[in-house]
């Protein structure tokens, strides 16, 4: 992906961020639970910073189990959103490439479906930077169980739609479980990684709403986009007519600590 193509899709959710917020999946309790034995410390109580916050999805759920959360966001439209949602907690404008954070100053940051908008090379020493010593590091990705048929089915036909996966939000798991998530980093920090499954059951059209806000679809222009979910929202609807589908997830979390 071209530094102009990744930068057109990082900030394409801007124009679709009330989308966004309605119809993308949050995360399940577990992956709370993982990060806390991850991290080796409770989030109740702890100083954390939600990096490319969006809507502010994650940073509620972190938000209610205790946590003393601030956000950061760089689009102007996914921070509008996030206040509409989230008044009381602070919000700061900034990516995770130059963190607008004091140094040493958190406990953990979380970068739920935003770390790969990140340069590593830049994005490893400033989270170093701002972690205290022992800190935690916590990226994640709700990404779709491809050994269930009809996502597997549906995302080949994505890929043949738009020429690849659904962006760079997309990207796999055995891609980025390992060193690959750091690519680019002087250092590879020390880190583990879980993968919790989990499942929504929701109506055909906020499936399509959901695949719709991914970004591949937003920077194909509203026509094709449109003309794609259409014959999408067909195939679905013969498959489960009942108009009901359980969209299955698998999200990866990958924890690295700094010394």
């Amino acid at each position: 992906m071209t530094a102009m193509s990744r930068s057109t899709r990082a900030h394409s959710f801007n124009i679709a961020a009330a989308q966004y917020a309605a119809n993308r999946p949050s995360y399940p309790p577990a992956l709370f639970d993982a990060l806390e034995d991850l991290a080796a410390r409770p989030l109740t109580g702890a100083r954390v910073a939600d990096i490319g916050a969006g809507t502010g999805i994650a940073t509620a759920l972190l938000t209610a189990r205790g946590a003393e959360v601030v956000a950061v966001e760089p689009g102007d439209g996914m921070a509008a959103q996030f206040r509409r949602a989230l008044p009381d907690v602070p919000l700061l404008r900034g990516d995770g490439n130059a963190l607008p954070l004091a140094t040493a100053s958190m406990d953990v940051l979380t970068y739920a479906q935003s770390w790969h908008w990140t340069d590593p090379a830049r994005s490893v020493p400033e989270a170093l930077r701002v972690l205290r010593p022992g800190g935690a590091l916590a990226l994640w990705w709700n990404r779709a169980a491809l050994d269930v048929p009809w996502l597997a089915e549906q995302e080949d036909r994505v890929r043949r739609y738009v020429g690849t996966g659904k962006g760079a939000e997309s990207v796999r798991a055995e891609d980025v479980r390992t060193e690959l998530a750091f690519a680019g980093a002087a250092e590879t920090p020390a880190h583990a990684h879980r993968v919790i499954r989990w499942s929504r059951t929701v109506p055909v059209d906020t499936h399509l709403a959901n695949l719709g806000s991914h970004s591949a679809f937003l920077v194909l222009g509203e026509e094709k986009a449109n003309a794609f979910l259409a014959e999408e929202r067909d195939h679905l609807l013969a498959a489960f007519p009942d108009g009901r589908v359980e969209e299955v997830y698998d999200v990866l979390l990958i924890v690295a600590t700094r010394p």
